[in-house]
């Protein structure tokens, strides 16, 4: 199984040569990223191998290799690339700062004018978004829990779930995000907040399970790395307001615990989410599509899905990829309909 996992494990128990290490050709191969992105990461965050050769020529270590592992499962759970370095490095964290002046942008003309401010008043930069979205970042930002959970459900019940994800929850979400980017990587707590009271949210406003019903299953489970959970959450709460029954297996499931659940439940669909392209596995996408189960004559596969950003770019042969959530949950349906 370990040349499905897609987290650049080797399935053939290769391992870091002890003597000469490996090139940077060879660590990009084995992670899953560009040799650009393991060039980046030595040279901006200081995750280069700690012996160089001389010349150009970089050498790569078992203990060179861990690091960066280490350093694509941190950002694989959405950590901001400096933040994982420093811990792929085992740093103690910084010090508090006080909140940096954002410098004022450049207009065409050369002339400089101050940053926009949301009509929010957060500083958040919403655009054009429903109201609702002003008053859910700054609740948010306060931390106000019980005006975010009042918001929250008030906007799920008035434009049901998928308009109240799509138009008003995550465009707040990236807001909350680009904040976090622009501000010296400040603002997690608000996304963990915000996560958490969202996933609260779903849980207040979903119906209870629907029983299954043989061959209309769907599992829904993140590949293994990936702990980003919260579209999965949305994804079920949505079939199962639609009838559908659903097994929601959440972050990070191992390849072979995804196997045994395909067997188990043998269900009509597979979802499987991915938000890294260092996470998304192809080959284990194929895999789950070619199990079968069933009596001999009769035999059935499910039809899997890849959800998310991390597939952008991959093509997956003969697997459907919903462009967002409303597709998604259409797909689903039209597959358990069948």
């Amino acid at each position: 199984m370990g040349a499905l996992t897609g987290n650049g494990e080797q399935g053939d128990g290769e391992r870091v040569p002890p003597g000469g290490g490996l090139t940077t050709g060879e660590v990009a191969r084995r992670l899953g990223v560009a040799p650009t992105t393991v060039r980046t990461w030595d040279r901006r965050y200081g995750l280069g191998p700690e012996d160089r050769t001389g010349g150009r020529h970089r050498r790569w270590t078992a203990g060179d290799v861990a690091r960066l592992e280490r350093m694509c499962a941190l950002t694989a759970t959405g950590l901001p690339p400096a933040e994982a370095a420093r811990l792929a490095r085992g740093e103690e964290p910084p010090p508090p700062t006080r909140e940096r002046r954002a410098p004022a942008r450049e207009t065409a003309a050369g002339s400089r004018r101050p940053p926009a401010r949301s009509r929010a008043g957060s500083g958040l930069r919403l655009g054009d978004v429903r109201q609702e979205c002003k008053g859910i970042a700054r609740a948010a930002l306060r931390l106000d829990a019980a005006a975010l959970d009042r918001l929250l459900l008030a906007a799920i019940t008035e434009h049901g779930l998928v308009a109240a994800w799509t138009e008003v929850i995550v465009p707040t979400l990236q807001a909350v995000g680009r904040k976090w980017e622009s501000s010296g990587e400040r603002y997690v707590e608000v996304e963990h907040f915000l996560s958490w009271h969202v996933s609260g949210a779903l849980r207040r406003t979903t119906p209870a399970t629907v029983a299954d019903r043989p061959g209309a299953t769907t599992v829904l489970a993140c590949v293994p790395g990936e702990n980003h959970t919260l579209p999965l959450e949305v994804l079920s709460a949505a079939l199962t307001e639609r009838g559908v029954p659903v097994r929601m297996f959440g972050g990070a499931l191992p390849v072979e615990s995804l196997v045994a659940a395909v067997r188990r439940t043998g269900p009509a669909a597979v979802g499987l989410w991915a938000q890294s392209r260092t996470t998304a596995s192809p080959p284990l996408a194929q895999h789950v599509a070619g199990m079968e189960w069933g009596v001999r004559g009769a035999r059935r596969r499910p039809v899997v899905l890849t959800l998310g950003p991390g597939w952008a770019g991959q093509t997956v042969a003969g697997l459907a990829r919903p462009a967002g959530l409303a597709e998604a949950v259409a797909a689903l349906e039209s597959v358990v309909a069948r």
